[in-house]
């Protein structure tokens, strides 16, 4: 059975005329007549019944109609599926997020403006740390990921630089260096123990550190690594140490911690940055990327 034969059973139950459908398919009536007692020998039963004026449905003539009505109904909604999600207007999405990463205003802006432009695609969310989710990205169980500064450089994935943000100094409250203002200089913690985020996770901003310390003349004295940036401001809040951490994070246990300005000889950057696939056919993830691109465009 092929859909010919649907149609061509549809325009003459609606004509209720082999003549009239003929007529209005651009056929010959006798071709049309064939293929219609054609698909009714395939079928095993009649679809019509014939008499001078015309033709009417039998009682299995009047289900199949429905029933073809519905097939090219789902063909076409079919059709309109495909081409949204060659569009990339529908599908899944998978983007990974490291909690600093999400800490900066970009990324929920981000993951906003993409809801609401493509309703229709589901979006699913995975946090890790930045080796974890460049790795999973590499891998193809994650499309896209926002970490900070990349980890590795995996063969066909593309790190792009979407913005970037200054770090601050993060001080216990009862820090001596807390009570000051103005900006701050590394070498005034050469004395202190540095919590930072573990160099396999986060190497870019951990060596970042290292190498600003170095420049002050000193090399830190590393008292704990932890997974992410959010533990790093709770230990430093616990009064375990000091570290340097992203603008956008400065919210975090306020009550706790001091959060200082570097000086410009100490300063240092965290960018927010985009992690896909070099080859991704994937047009949801190209809507992502696109999307990504014009809002870093728009707040830089």
């Amino acid at each position: 059975m092929e859909l010919r034969h649907l149609r061509y059973f549809i325009a003459v139950a609606d004509a209720k005329s082999v003549t009239r459908a003929a007529a209005a398919l651009g056929l010959q009536q006798p071709p049309l007549s064939q293929q219609v007692k054609a698909l009714e020998r395939e079928l095993g039963f009649a679809l019509f019944k014939r008499h001078p004026k015309g033709v009417e449905l039998t009682p299995g003539g009047e289900v199949f109609l429905r029933e073809a009505r519905e097939t090219f109904a789902n063909l076409g909604r079919a059709a309109t599926r495909a081409s949204r999600a060659s569009q990339g207007l529908v599908g899944s999405l998978s983007v990974g997020l490291t909690s600093s990463a999400l800490a900066h205003p970009f990324a929920p802006r981000l993951l906003r403006e993409f809801v609401r432009a493509y309703p229709n695609v589901d979006l699913g969310l995975k946090e890790g740390n930045a080796a974890d989710l460049s790795e999973a990205v590499a891998k193809r169980t994650v499309d896209a990921a926002l970490i900070r500064s990349p980890v590795s450089h995996p063969s066909g994935i593309v790190f792009e630089e979407l913005v970037r943000e200054e770090m601050l100094a993060v001080l216990p409250r009862g820090h001596a260096a807390a009570k000051g203002a103005g900006t701050l200089s590394l070498k005034a913690l050469r004395d202190d123990g540095f919590i930072l985020v573990r160099r396999p996770g986060a190497p870019g901003l951990y060596a970042q550190l290292i190498e600003a310390c170095n420049r002050e003349g000193f090399s830190p004295r590393i008292v704990a690594e932890v997974a992410n940036m959010v533990t790093n401001v709770t230990l430093v809040a616990a009064g375990m140490g000091v570290s340097a951490v992203p603008a956008s994070m400065r919210d975090f246990h306020r009550g706790s911690v001091v959060y200082r300005r570097l000086r410009p000889s100490s300063r240092l950057y965290a960018p927010v940055t985009l992690t896909m696939r070099r080859d991704d056919s994937n047009p949801v993830a190209k809507r992502f990327a696109t999307l990504a691109r014009e809002l870093a465009r728009a707040v830089a």
